[in-house]
């Protein structure tokens, strides 16, 4: 069998990582593919597949125009496409005459990114001369991919540690310097892939380091040993994220690598307090007098562009430090978190800054008490504990051992199931992704969806429940027989006037299926405002 390479080798990596559930085909598949792969297409695939796709190139609206002209359906019959597919890539792929057999276009990954990036700038009949011209030499898989690519949705189910851990094969090169090199503001189109793998601070003063993860804590704490190894600090909800300083200019990252600088006006006198060569990692909260504020404040600050002087007063944003991983100028990642931690208290107090604050210590004589204080967490607005191996160094991506997140029980309801929709990927074809509501006298009241938390097994059982009892379609949702509760988890409840029930959940899912309950069984609005006011904040 003749290997493809190119985009071909591309388009057969992501059907690969998009079908198969197991880490280790996926981690195999991306290590064979840094293997052979051209260094000019490691490069592109690093940047897409670490979040950093280029706007879309062509409006969705003339793509659907343009396959329904070349396909000759009616505009109705391809929206039953799309609805029933559930991804618009996707659909593109099954309506247009394609390719039925499997050919090579000999073309690479950044040739065709390059081309993508500059079709920005194309007028409209030119943009319809190129994609027309590739959908002719396309089959329905590489197809699919260049739709994605296109229209700016491409998305893919595989982490940074497996992109670091696939190059780490194939490079031989450390992973703390692998993951360090793919961070920050780089771009594809203008760095070589020599260039990426041998970045550092001293060529990108923005760089931020790879943030440590913590995993859930499983086990007893008694398991971990004496508490007295152990630093307590409360797990704050808000934005992980890093604020440097280097050459003179401040520098906010997120744990999800966006650059956050300008988003938080009030943090940017730092740049004339902070010493350069300083990188410290904590948690961006909206907070009055050092007390956190509910999460959903963040929210109606982060997606805009300009924040104006009325939300400035309303969600004021903190730092809540809690360790120091550049100082003078050094990385110390390295140092022990007790080391890091002196460093870090140090800075703060010189600081003197009312937006900077140190994350408490929370101390314990036993586990048991500790364990009484963490119940406690959600009238902080914390989500629980984080327990961090004293002797820890500042390690990259989620390990097991040193570092643990002990949260708190999450809150619950029953509520019943009354909009569903498709899911994506794998689950395009299955109706996954609810809407859930709770009882006001005799009306029904949403105020969550989750598309997470069962069995395969149910998700079937579920969707085949919906095409049998829909009673409504608007485009893709179906509004359905209220028979079906579920128990609902989340993390956090607040107030919100941007919702019908008059509050907004945090980080909602299924814990269970309540084959037991009955439409009558559900919960009220009535108790969502006492869960409300019994946790949240105004």
């Amino acid at each position: 069998m003749k290997a493809v390479s190119g985009f071909d080798a591309f388009a057969q990596l992501v059907l690969t990582l998009g079908t198969t559930t197991k880490a280790t085909e996926k981690q195999n598949a991306l290590t064979n593919y840094f293997k052979n792969a051209s260094d000019a297409d490691k490069v592109w695939v690093i940047a897409l597949f670490s979040g950093r796709r280029p706007k879309r190139a062509v409006n969705t609206a003339l793509l659907q125009l343009w396959a329904t002209e070349i396909s000759q359906i009616p505009a109705w019959l391809f929206q039953e496409c799309y609805d029933t597919v559930g991804d618009l890539g996707e659909t593109l792929s099954l309506i247009l005459p394609l390719h039925q057999h499997s050919i090579s276009i000999e073309i690479s990954v950044a040739e065709i990114m390059i081309a993508i990036k500059q079709l920005v700038l194309k007028t409209d009949a030119e943009k319809k001369e190129f994609v027309l011209a590739y959908w002719k030499q396309l089959n329905q898989q590489t197809c699919f991919v260049f739709n994605k690519l296109l229209s700016g949705s491409f998305r893919i189910g595989v982490s940074q540690k497996s992109i670091v851990n696939a190059l780490e094969k194939t490079e031989q090169l450390p992973a703390s310097t692998i993951a360090h090199a793919i961070s920050g503001n780089w771009d594809a189109a203008t760095t070589s892939f020599v260039q990426l793998m041998q970045a550092s601070t001293t060529s990108d003063s923005s760089k931020p380091y790879p943030f440590y993860l913590a995993y859930p804590l499983e086990n007893a704490t008694t398991q971990l040993g004496e508490i007295n190894e152990w630093q307590a600090e409360w797990k704050w909800d808000g934005i992980r994220g890093q604020i440097i300083k280097r050459n003179d200019t401040l520098f906010i990252w997120s744990r999800g690598e966006e650059l956050m600088t300008d988003k938080f006006p009030e943090l940017h006198y730092l740049q004339n307090l902070l010493p350069n060569g300083t990188v410290i990692d904590g948690e961006l909260i909206p907070a009055i007098d050092g007390n956190p504020l509910p999460f959903a404040l963040m929210q109606t600050r982060i997606g805009r562009k300009t924040i104006n002087k009325k939300q400035l007063l309303e969600a004021p944003i903190h730092f809540f430090a809690y360790d120091c991983i550049e100082y003078n100028q050094q990385d110390i990642r390295e140092k022990s978190l007790t080391e890091r931690r002196l460093l870090l208290e140090n800075l703060v107090q010189q600081l003197q800054s009312p937006h900077v604050l140190l994350s408490q210590i929370i101390n314990a004589k036993d586990w048991e008490t500790l364990a009484e204080i963490r119940f406690t967490a959600r009238e902080k607005l914390a989500e629980g504990i984080m327990l961090k191996r004293k002797n820890s160094s500042y390690q990259v991506g989620r390990k097991v051992g040193d570092w643990w997140k002990w949260k708190i029980d999450p809150l619950t309801i029953d509520a019943v199931l009354l909009y569903a929709q498709k899911g994506h990927g794998r689950r395009s074809n299955l109706f996954t992704d609810y809407t859930f509501a709770v009882s006001d006298g005799e009306k029904l009241v949403t105020f969550a969806k989750a598309y997470s938390g069962l069995t395969d097994k149910e998700f079937a059982q579920v969707d085949a429940f919906v095409k049998a009892n829909a009673i409504e379609k608007f485009g893709p949702v179906r509004t359905v027989k209220p028979e079906l509760v579920f128990e609902l988890a989340f993390e956090g409840i607040a107030e919100s006037k941007r919702h019908k029930s008059g509050v907004a959940v945090r980080f909602p899912r299924m814990l269970r299926w309540r084959h037991d309950k009955k439409l009558a069984d559900i919960n009220t609005l009535q108790d969502l405002q006492n869960l409300l006011h019994q946790y949240g904040k105004k």
